[in-house]
């Protein structure tokens, strides 16, 4: 076990594990962050996708270790009040089944359009390549990211 300094959501916080623990347990089981969601465990899905430093990462992947000195941000810290551009086209279209994987689609949505604005149908395709959706709502996934794209993404 070691202390660990770690920035997630823009407060830093300090958790005592192993520094090989995956930061998508560190989330979950001691800082109560429950929005990511485990699904595969071998960063194939996407539903424990968060930003490091801005990129879409798996977090069941990453060591904790890893967190130290980097900007972590979770579902929760997207927004406060779930009015992020992204979130608001994910509800304007319906996006949500079962709901399972939204978290992950929605942090991989919102990375693709701070980097890329305005994507085309080929980039959204190559930046949600991987998070997959168990209700198969992927054309409303791609509908909510083309109208979020014409929001300021900050």
């Amino acid at each position: 076990m070691a202390e660990l300094n770690i920035k997630i959501n823009g407060k830093d916080q300090t958790v005592d594990v192993d520094p090989s623990t995956p930061l998508l347990w560190v989330l979950r089981d001691h800082l109560k962050l429950v929005g990511t969601k485990y699904g595969c465990g071998i960063a194939q899905c996407g539903a424990c996708t968060v930003h490091f430093n801005g990129s879409a990462v798996r977090s069941c992947q990453i060591p904790v270790s890893s967190a130290a000195d980097n900007e972590i941000t979770t579902i929760e810290g997207l927004s406060e009040n779930g009015d992020h551009p992204v979130q608001q086209a994910w509800l304007e279209q319906d996006v949500p089944q079962c709901g399972y994987c939204q978290a992950g689609q929605i942090m991989s949505a919102a990375a693709l359009l701070k980097r890329n604005p305005s994507p085309s149908d080929s980039e959204i395709e190559n930046a949600m390549n991987g998070n997959i959706c168990r209700c198969g709502t992927y054309t409303r996934i791609k509908a909510a990211i083309k109208s979020a794209s014409n929001s300021q993404i900050a």
